[in-house]
Protein backbone atom coordinates (compact mmCIF):
# COMPACT_ATOMS: atom_id res chain seq x y z
CA UNK A 1 0.00 0.00 0.00
CA UNK A 2 1.33 3.49 -0.47
CA UNK A 3 -0.36 4.44 2.55
CA UNK A 4 -0.29 3.26 6.21
CA UNK A 5 -3.10 4.58 8.35
CA UNK A 6 -2.31 4.31 12.22
CA UNK A 7 -5.33 4.64 15.25
CA UNK A 8 -3.47 4.57 18.29
CA UNK A 9 -6.61 3.22 20.88
CA UNK A 10 -6.55 2.93 24.38
CA UNK A 11 -9.97 2.87 26.20
CA UNK A 12 -11.83 3.77 22.82
CA UNK A 13 -15.06 2.23 23.73
CA UNK A 14 -17.93 4.33 22.30
CA UNK A 15 -15.58 6.16 19.51
CA UNK A 16 -12.59 4.34 18.36
CA UNK A 17 -15.27 2.06 15.78
CA UNK A 18 -16.21 5.76 14.59
CA UNK A 19 -12.74 6.41 13.38
CA UNK A 20 -11.62 3.39 12.24
CA UNK A 21 -14.64 3.08 9.95
CA UNK A 22 -13.90 7.35 8.65
CA UNK A 23 -10.62 5.60 7.35
CA UNK A 24 -11.70 2.34 5.89
CA UNK A 25 -14.54 4.70 4.04
CA UNK A 26 -11.79 6.70 2.50
CA UNK A 27 -11.64 7.63 -1.28
CA UNK A 28 -8.26 6.85 -1.55
CA UNK A 29 -8.17 3.32 -1.38
CA UNK A 30 -4.35 2.32 -1.55
CA UNK A 31 -3.69 2.24 2.21
CA UNK A 32 -3.57 0.12 5.05
CA UNK A 33 -5.46 0.81 8.34
CA UNK A 34 -3.64 -0.49 11.62
CA UNK A 35 -5.31 -0.68 15.07
CA UNK A 36 -2.63 -0.29 17.85
CA UNK A 37 -3.73 -1.11 21.26
CA UNK A 38 -2.45 0.64 24.05
CA UNK A 39 -3.44 -2.64 26.75
CA UNK A 40 -7.22 -1.24 27.09
CA UNK A 41 -8.97 -2.69 29.48
CA UNK A 42 -12.48 -1.76 28.26
CA UNK A 43 -13.34 -4.19 25.42
CA UNK A 44 -12.59 -1.58 22.51
CA UNK A 45 -10.14 -3.72 21.31
CA UNK A 46 -12.28 -6.76 21.02
CA UNK A 47 -14.76 -4.44 19.66
CA UNK A 48 -12.66 -3.30 16.71
CA UNK A 49 -11.97 -6.72 16.30
CA UNK A 50 -15.55 -7.83 15.63
CA UNK A 51 -16.27 -4.78 14.37
CA UNK A 52 -13.76 -5.41 11.47
CA UNK A 53 -12.47 -8.36 11.25
CA UNK A 54 -9.59 -8.53 8.91
CA UNK A 55 -10.32 -5.31 7.09
CA UNK A 56 -7.81 -3.92 9.81
CA UNK A 57 -4.67 -5.12 11.76
CA UNK A 58 -5.09 -5.28 15.31
CA UNK A 59 -1.73 -5.05 17.02
CA UNK A 60 -2.12 -5.62 21.26
CA UNK A 61 0.48 -3.97 23.85
CA UNK A 62 1.11 -5.92 26.82
CA UNK A 63 0.63 -2.18 28.38
CA UNK A 64 0.11 1.25 28.13
CA UNK A 65 3.01 1.88 25.70
CA UNK A 66 1.79 5.86 25.59
CA UNK A 67 1.59 8.08 22.41
CA UNK A 68 5.16 7.88 21.09
CA UNK A 69 5.83 4.16 21.72
CA UNK A 70 2.52 3.31 20.72
CA UNK A 71 2.77 4.75 17.38
CA UNK A 72 6.23 3.53 17.06
CA UNK A 73 5.10 0.12 17.35
CA UNK A 74 2.28 0.41 14.20
CA UNK A 75 5.19 2.66 11.95
CA UNK A 76 7.74 -0.06 12.32
CA UNK A 77 5.09 -2.54 11.54
CA UNK A 78 3.76 -0.18 8.53
CA UNK A 79 4.49 -1.20 4.79
CA UNK A 80 3.63 2.12 3.25
CA UNK A 81 5.81 5.11 1.84
CA UNK A 82 3.31 7.52 3.92
CA UNK A 83 2.31 7.18 7.70
CA UNK A 84 -0.60 8.48 8.65
CA UNK A 85 -1.99 8.92 12.21
CA UNK A 86 -5.66 9.68 13.48
CA UNK A 87 -6.48 9.26 17.13
CA UNK A 88 -9.39 7.13 18.26
CA UNK A 89 -11.41 10.37 19.34
CA UNK A 90 -10.73 11.80 15.59
CA UNK A 91 -12.96 11.23 12.43
CA UNK A 92 -11.56 11.53 8.73
CA UNK A 93 -13.52 12.97 5.97
CA UNK A 94 -13.51 11.11 3.11
CA UNK A 95 -11.06 12.64 1.30
CA UNK A 96 -8.67 13.15 4.25
CA UNK A 97 -6.23 10.60 3.00
CA UNK A 98 -6.40 11.82 -0.86
CA UNK A 99 -5.83 15.07 0.41
CA UNK A 100 -2.71 14.51 2.81
CA UNK A 101 -0.77 12.25 -0.14
CA UNK A 102 -1.35 15.30 -2.66
CA UNK A 103 0.02 17.33 -0.46
CA UNK A 104 3.21 15.68 0.55
CA UNK A 105 3.75 14.74 -3.15
CA UNK A 106 3.76 18.13 -4.41
CA UNK A 107 7.65 18.58 -3.34
CA UNK A 108 10.04 16.56 -2.38
CA UNK A 109 11.56 18.08 0.07
CA UNK A 110 8.19 17.71 2.26
CA UNK A 111 8.19 14.97 5.22
CA UNK A 112 4.90 16.09 6.97
CA UNK A 113 2.01 17.13 6.32
CA UNK A 114 -0.75 19.09 8.93
CA UNK A 115 -4.41 18.58 8.37
CA UNK A 116 -7.86 21.20 8.91
CA UNK A 117 -8.86 19.85 12.26
CA UNK A 118 -12.06 20.67 13.31
CA UNK A 119 -13.77 20.11 16.59
CA UNK A 120 -15.97 17.27 16.58
CA UNK A 121 -19.05 18.65 18.09
CA UNK A 122 -18.91 22.07 16.68
CA UNK A 123 -17.72 21.43 13.03
CA UNK A 124 -17.08 25.30 12.20
CA UNK A 125 -14.90 25.80 14.60
CA UNK A 126 -10.69 25.01 14.74
CA UNK A 127 -8.31 23.30 17.04
CA UNK A 128 -5.58 23.24 14.64
CA UNK A 129 -4.37 24.07 11.19
CA UNK A 130 -0.67 22.62 12.34
CA UNK A 131 0.86 24.22 15.67
CA UNK A 132 2.46 27.51 16.48
CA UNK A 133 4.86 27.63 18.95
CA UNK A 134 6.09 30.16 22.53
CA UNK A 135 9.52 30.91 22.60
CA UNK A 136 10.56 28.32 25.81
CA UNK A 137 9.24 25.54 23.63
CA UNK A 138 5.11 25.16 24.52
CA UNK A 139 3.17 24.63 21.57
CA UNK A 140 -0.71 25.49 20.44
CA UNK A 141 -3.08 24.99 17.85
CA UNK A 142 -2.65 27.48 14.55
CA UNK A 143 -6.51 29.04 15.02
CA UNK A 144 -7.82 26.92 17.74
CA UNK A 145 -11.31 27.99 18.57
CA UNK A 146 -11.47 30.07 15.75
CA UNK A 147 -14.57 30.13 13.40
CA UNK A 148 -13.41 28.21 10.39
CA UNK A 149 -14.40 30.92 7.62
CA UNK A 150 -11.62 29.69 5.34
CA UNK A 151 -8.64 31.82 6.76
CA UNK A 152 -6.26 28.77 6.45
CA UNK A 153 -7.41 27.32 3.23
CA UNK A 154 -5.24 29.65 1.34
CA UNK A 155 -2.46 28.53 3.57
CA UNK A 156 0.07 25.69 2.05
CA UNK A 157 2.69 25.33 4.87
CA UNK A 158 2.66 24.77 8.72
CA UNK A 159 5.38 24.48 11.02
CA UNK A 160 4.79 20.79 12.43
CA UNK A 161 1.41 18.73 12.41
CA UNK A 162 -0.49 17.80 15.26
CA UNK A 163 -0.37 14.12 16.22
CA UNK A 164 -4.09 13.89 16.21
CA UNK A 165 -4.36 13.81 12.03
CA UNK A 166 -0.98 13.76 10.40
CA UNK A 167 0.58 12.37 7.98
CA UNK A 168 4.99 11.35 7.81
CA UNK A 169 6.72 10.16 5.02
CA UNK A 170 8.85 7.25 5.43
CA UNK A 171 11.48 8.99 4.22
CA UNK A 172 11.64 11.56 7.13
CA UNK A 173 11.38 9.07 9.30
CA UNK A 174 14.48 6.98 8.16
CA UNK A 175 16.24 10.26 8.44
CA UNK A 176 15.38 11.62 11.77
CA UNK A 177 13.46 8.63 13.60
CA UNK A 178 10.67 8.16 15.34
CA UNK A 179 8.87 9.45 18.18
CA UNK A 180 10.60 10.30 21.39
CA UNK A 181 8.94 7.23 23.49
CA UNK A 182 9.68 8.72 26.82
CA UNK A 183 7.56 11.63 26.26
CA UNK A 184 4.73 9.01 26.62
CA UNK A 185 1.96 12.26 26.56
CA UNK A 186 2.50 15.82 24.77
CA UNK A 187 4.84 17.06 23.25
CA UNK A 188 5.90 13.96 21.17
CA UNK A 189 4.41 15.54 17.82
CA UNK A 190 6.57 18.44 18.59
CA UNK A 191 9.82 16.86 19.47
CA UNK A 192 9.62 14.93 16.49
CA UNK A 193 7.95 17.58 14.36
CA UNK A 194 10.62 20.10 15.49
CA UNK A 195 13.71 17.63 14.62
CA UNK A 196 12.52 16.80 11.47
CA UNK A 197 12.71 21.17 10.83
CA UNK A 198 15.96 21.03 11.63
CA UNK A 199 17.01 18.24 9.20
CA UNK A 200 15.64 20.71 6.32
CA UNK A 201 12.34 18.67 6.25
CA UNK A 202 9.49 20.92 5.46
CA UNK A 203 5.41 20.78 6.00
CA UNK A 204 2.64 21.05 4.17
CA UNK A 205 -0.70 22.35 5.02
CA UNK A 206 -3.21 20.53 3.30
CA UNK A 207 -6.17 22.78 4.46
CA UNK A 208 -9.02 20.15 2.13
CA UNK A 209 -7.76 17.56 3.92
CA UNK A 210 -10.60 17.96 6.81
CA UNK A 211 -11.18 15.84 10.35
CA UNK A 212 -13.55 16.22 13.30
CA UNK A 213 -11.82 15.92 16.94
CA UNK A 214 -12.83 14.95 20.30
CA UNK A 215 -10.47 17.13 22.07
CA UNK A 216 -8.59 15.47 25.23
CA UNK A 217 -11.62 12.58 24.68
CA UNK A 218 -9.36 9.90 26.35
CA UNK A 219 -7.37 12.21 29.21
CA UNK A 220 -9.63 15.38 29.54
CA UNK A 221 -9.03 18.94 28.54
CA UNK A 222 -8.42 19.70 32.16
CA UNK A 223 -6.37 17.53 33.89
CA UNK A 224 -3.15 16.82 36.17
CA UNK A 225 -2.04 14.54 34.34
CA UNK A 226 -2.28 16.64 30.82
CA UNK A 227 -0.78 19.38 33.13
CA UNK A 228 2.00 17.67 34.33
CA UNK A 229 3.25 15.96 31.13
CA UNK A 230 2.80 19.10 28.69
CA UNK A 231 4.77 21.18 30.87
CA UNK A 232 7.43 18.42 31.83
CA UNK A 233 7.78 17.63 28.18
CA UNK A 234 7.55 21.29 26.91
CA UNK A 235 11.20 21.44 28.99
CA UNK A 236 12.52 18.13 27.12
CA UNK A 237 11.22 20.13 23.47
CA UNK A 238 13.42 23.50 25.00
CA UNK A 239 16.57 21.28 25.42
CA UNK A 240 16.32 18.37 22.71
CA UNK A 241 15.94 20.98 19.88
CA UNK A 242 15.84 24.69 20.67
CA UNK A 243 19.59 26.79 19.82
CA UNK A 244 21.51 27.83 22.50
CA UNK A 245 19.96 31.55 22.68
CA UNK A 246 16.65 30.90 23.43
CA UNK A 247 17.31 28.72 26.02
CA UNK A 248 19.30 30.97 28.02
CA UNK A 249 16.31 33.69 27.70
CA UNK A 250 13.50 30.75 28.23
CA UNK A 251 13.32 31.08 31.85
CA UNK A 252 12.29 35.00 31.15
CA UNK A 253 9.49 33.72 28.74
CA UNK A 254 8.30 31.08 30.95
CA UNK A 255 8.07 33.51 34.40
CA UNK A 256 5.96 35.29 31.97
CA UNK A 257 3.51 32.81 30.90
CA UNK A 258 3.46 31.31 34.11
CA UNK A 259 2.15 34.45 35.31
CA UNK A 260 -0.66 34.83 33.15
CA UNK A 261 -1.53 31.28 33.86
CA UNK A 262 -1.53 32.12 37.80
CA UNK A 263 -3.58 35.02 37.41
CA UNK A 264 -6.22 32.77 35.07
CA UNK A 265 -6.17 29.97 37.82
CA UNK A 266 -6.97 32.83 40.74
CA UNK A 267 -9.57 34.42 37.98
CA UNK A 268 -11.36 31.43 36.81
CA UNK A 269 -10.20 32.06 33.57
CA UNK A 270 -8.19 29.96 30.94
CA UNK A 271 -7.17 26.29 31.17
CA UNK A 272 -5.18 26.82 34.36
CA UNK A 273 -8.48 28.57 35.75
CA UNK A 274 -10.77 25.77 34.82
CA UNK A 275 -8.19 23.08 36.32
CA UNK A 276 -7.97 25.14 39.18
CA UNK A 277 -11.48 24.96 40.30
CA UNK A 278 -11.17 21.35 39.91
CA UNK A 279 -8.64 21.30 42.01
CA UNK A 280 -6.66 23.46 44.09
CA UNK A 281 -4.31 26.22 43.35
CA UNK A 282 -1.90 24.33 45.74
CA UNK A 283 -2.57 21.55 43.78
CA UNK A 284 -1.37 23.06 40.64
CA UNK A 285 2.08 24.53 41.76
CA UNK A 286 2.45 21.37 42.88
CA UNK A 287 2.14 19.38 39.74
CA UNK A 288 4.36 22.01 38.14
CA UNK A 289 6.84 21.25 40.19
CA UNK A 290 6.81 17.98 40.19
CA UNK A 291 7.09 18.06 36.45
CA UNK A 292 10.14 20.20 36.40
CA UNK A 293 11.75 17.71 38.54
CA UNK A 294 10.75 15.05 36.22
CA UNK A 295 12.21 17.16 33.47
CA UNK A 296 15.73 17.59 35.08
CA UNK A 297 16.04 14.33 35.67
CA UNK A 298 15.54 13.68 32.23
CA UNK A 299 17.75 15.89 31.13
CA UNK A 300 21.36 14.20 30.75
CA UNK A 301 19.84 11.81 28.17
CA UNK A 302 17.83 14.61 26.37
CA UNK A 303 21.38 16.72 26.13
CA UNK A 304 22.97 13.32 24.99
CA UNK A 305 20.15 12.71 21.97
CA UNK A 306 20.80 16.51 21.28
CA UNK A 307 24.51 15.83 20.55
CA UNK A 308 24.17 12.60 18.92
CA UNK A 309 21.69 14.02 16.14
CA UNK A 310 23.57 17.24 16.21
CA UNK A 311 25.12 15.84 12.46
CA UNK A 312 21.73 15.92 11.23
CA UNK A 313 20.99 19.39 12.02
CA UNK A 314 21.11 21.12 8.74
CA UNK A 315 19.42 24.50 9.32
CA UNK A 316 21.16 27.29 11.81
CA UNK A 317 20.27 29.00 14.52
CA UNK A 318 18.64 31.91 11.67
CA UNK A 319 16.79 29.67 10.29
CA UNK A 320 15.21 28.50 13.08
CA UNK A 321 14.44 31.77 14.60
CA UNK A 322 12.62 32.59 11.44
CA UNK A 323 10.91 29.91 11.65
CA UNK A 324 9.79 30.62 14.82
CA UNK A 325 9.08 34.32 14.10
CA UNK A 326 6.61 32.92 11.08
CA UNK A 327 4.69 30.48 13.50
CA UNK A 328 4.42 32.07 17.05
Amino acid sequence: PAVTAIVLNYNGHGFVTESVRSLLEQEFRDLEVVVVDNASVDGSAAEVEATFGGRVRLMRATRNLGFGAGNNLGIRAARGRYIVLLNNDAVAAPTFVGEMVKAAEADSTIGMVAAKVLQYSQRDVIDTTGHLLYPDGLNRGRGRLERDEGQYDQCATALFPSGAAALYTRRMLDDVGLFDESFFLYGDDTELGLRGRLAGWGCALAPRAVAYHHYSRSVGAYSSQKAFYVERNRVLVLFRTFPLVLIILSPAFTAFRLALQTWGALTGRGASGKLAAQTSMFHLIGVTLQAYGSALAALPRVLRERWRHRLQQRIGTREFLGLMAEHR
